[in-house]
């Protein structure tokens, strides 16, 4: 399968403490640049999912943002320990004994003091077992959103390929029609010049000129590169290093071919070999 290196994933999850969110977003990059932005409570958890993340991934900036909003007071979520009460009146009811002007505590205080009021909590364990599953499933998420955008992409890139084909065979067929034509010109030139010319001499050199618009070679290689992308592309996996490096060979010879050029017909297919390789090496540009 062939993936995109640009995806977004989202997973949410209520918690004791409020509700854990996990987003996970990914931009092509030269190689798998991680980066982690956690609360204080989970800040140990990042060389785990660092890992988790290389394994998954081969290429591309991933951003993770793990954010933990706590939910507002609802009644009844305050646990009043009776012990602790117990033992605090006790020692208020010793102390007011000794001293007669001591203040009554009020309530408020009371609930104030270490031990008489808690809220339910999760335990550090239990949060970070929850970031961990969420972790797990948005890049999950994210892998197969990558891997349907590179399926798209992968398409496109074909459609391409097939346009570059067809360039490369109208070439070839322009090309015996162009090297008469040329060598036609030539003599008709040296008819109306009316000179004596030494016709081995001019042999010769037609020769050479039909050798120096010779695309033949170039037109082998551009086959050849075009089958190297359409294996790369069915071998799938992390190929866009090579997919790139076999764009740069396509342009090469693209750009040999319009050099060599002889007529408009060649030149205007050399153009369009240029347009489509660029157009496909955008799309490469987001390949894993």
């Amino acid at each position: 399968m062939i993936y995109s290196m640009t995806a977004f994933a989202r997973e949410t999850a209520p918690t004791a403490q409020g509700t854990l969110t996990v987003e996970l977003r990914s931009v092509n990059h030269r190689y798998l640049d991680c980066t982690f932005k956690l609360p204080e409570s989970l800040r140990a958890l990042e060389p785990l999912l660092r890992e988790q993340a290389s394994t998954a991934l081969a290429r591309g900036k991933l951003d993770c943002m793990i954010r933990l909003q706590a939910a507002p007071a609802n009644e009844g979520d305050l646990q009043i320990n009776p012990a602790q009460l117990d033992t605090l009146r006790a020692a208020i009811d010793q102390v007011a004994g000794r001293i007669d002007t001591l203040r009554p505590p009020t309530a408020l205080e009371v609930l104030q003091y270490p031990g008489i009021c808690s809220a339910p909590e999760e335990s550090e364990e239990q949060i970070n077992e929850t970031a961990r599953q969420l972790f797990a499933g948005a890049l999950t998420t994210l892998r197969d959103n990558r891997r349907r955008e590179g399926e798209n992409m992968a398409s496109l890139i074909l459609e391409r390929l097939q346009q570059v084909e067809a360039a490369v065979t109208s070439t070839r067929q322009l090309l015996p029609t162009l090297m008469e034509q040329q060598r036609a010109r030539i003599t008709t030139r040296i008819e109306e010049l009316d000179v004596e010319v030494d016709r081995g001499r001019l042999e010769q050199e037609l020769v050479y000129l039909a050798q120096k618009a010779d695309v033949d070679e170039e037109l082998d290689r551009l086959e050849a590169h075009v089958g190297e992308v359409r294996r790369a592309l069915q071998k799938g996996g992390p190929c866009g290093r090579r997919l790139d490096f076999l764009m740069q060979e396509l342009n090469r010879e693209a750009n040999t071919l319009s050099s060599k050029s002889i007529a408009s017909g060649t030149t205007q297919n050399a153009v369009e070999l240029k347009v489509l390789i660029e157009q496909m090496r955008e799309q490469i540009q987001n390949i894993e």
